[in-house]
């Protein structure tokens, strides 16, 4: 599969996140879109990582700058966990595990095929300082690995004004919960 946009597909992904861009300044306050939009089309592979993330409903944003890598932070920024990656466990070996009624498909395995990562939980707890995401929904979070091994995963989600962490077995899976993801350029 091709991981490359048209010039037509860049054109008009470029015009939707730039709209949002300026919509929501308060996420990226001091940072400028003619520099981000500059550094977008230089990487034609994160643009179309973008647009994955788009074309499953994430709304991603720009939410910050690493300064130590100097690149820009785009994570999903749907009011709600992205529709387009709900109902699905938490990694190819909980997908493996599950016998009868397996999801269609696991958080970090969808992650890996978009090119972004899964939110840990202090990326997920500094996207909440941005809005409220996540008041009807959950999202898959990076996990630890000593609860991975264990057989569990972990989740977030924002109820009464504060940021919860659950923990649910790793082949679990529901229609409310989904992942978020970033985006690094």
């Amino acid at each position: 599969m091709k991981k490359e946009l048209t010039n037509d597909q860049q054109e008009e992904l470029l015009k939707v996140i730039q709209i949002r861009f300026e919509k929501n300044m308060h996420r990226h306050q001091n940072l400028e879109w003619d520099v981000i939009e500059e550094k977008l089309l230089a990487a034609p592979q994160k643009l179309w990582s973008l647009d994955e993330m788009e074309r499953t409903e994430g709304e991603p944003d720009v939410i910050g700058f690493d300064e130590k890598t100097k690149e820009y932070l785009f994570v999903d920024c749907s009011p709600e966990s992205p529709k387009g990656r709900r109902s699905v466990c938490y990694d190819h070996e909980a997908l493996e595990k599950r016998k009868e009624n397996k999801p269609n498909d696991s958080a970090v395995n969808m992650a890996q095929e978009m090119g972004i990562e899964l939110l840990d939980e202090e990326e997920y707890r500094a996207l909440q300082k941005t809005g409220k995401f996540d008041s009807k929904t959950s999202s898959w979070i990076k996990t630890p690995s000593e609860i991975r091994k264990l057989g569990g995963a972990v989740f977030c989600d924002f109820r009464y004004n504060t940021v919860f962490l659950y923990h649910n077995g790793a082949d679990s899976y529901y229609a409310a919960r989904g992942f978020r993801g970033m985006l690094r350029v």
